[in-house]
């Protein structure tokens, strides 16, 4: 196995600002990966709300016990599909790393201008939900990908993968990065 290097996580995110700013049409599908990185970045988008959740109560950005509880199922889930539970580990550890770069870079924001923080706060547990979902469908995304996931050509479909996903979504910069800390270990190598 791999252990992705900085800059393999750099050229993605280089690869992912590098798009120009102006939208066009929706381009046809050009990665494989694509519904993985989409799913990647849509489980990103719920740290806001989960960073949103939990400022001002004391409740820490970091939760092994939950972590845990995530990693558990998605190892279930995985294994009743028949996907490789430790690969399915390993990518979703970077996943909750990556939502836990979001909330961070929130929380210095909002430290930083308390008229942005968060006036409401949402429910966790139906946040969790959504997460849980999202969790699922990525399973079945990554097992369905495996094939293009231990080809040769995986870094280069993920890179395309997520530079059609930033220009889809139009992430800020924060979730860029973020999303950039989510696809490490994506590519079998």
């Amino acid at each position: 196995m791999r252990i992705p290097t900085p800059l393999s996580t750099t050229a993605i995110a280089a690869a992912v600002l590098a798009l120009p700013g102006t939208a066009t049409a929706a381009p046809a599908h050009l990665s494989p990966l694509q519904p993985a990185v989409s799913l990647a970045a849509d489980r990103l988008a719920t740290a806001d709300l989960v960073a949103a959740a939990k400022w001002g109560t004391g409740s820490p950005i970091d939760d092994p016990a939950r972590e845990q509880q995530v990693l558990d199922n998605v190892a279930a889930q995985a294994q009743q599909i028949g996907a490789d539970t430790d690969e399915i580990r390993r990518i979703f550890r970077d996943q909750i790393e990556a939502n836990k770069v979001v909330q961070r870079g929130l929380y210095a924001q909002w430290t930083a201008h308390p008229d942005q923080a968060p006036t409401t706060k949402p429910d966790l547990n139906t946040v969790r939900q959504t997460i849980n979902a999202i969790n699922t469908a990525l399973v079945q995304a990554l097992a369905d990908t495996t094939p293009q996931r231990t080809a040769l050509t995986c870094r280069p479909e993920l890179t395309v993968a997520a530079v059609e996903v930033t220009h889809e979504k139009h992430p800020d910069l924060l979730h860029t990065k973020a999303l950039a800390r989510a696809l490490p270990h994506i590519c079998r190598d």
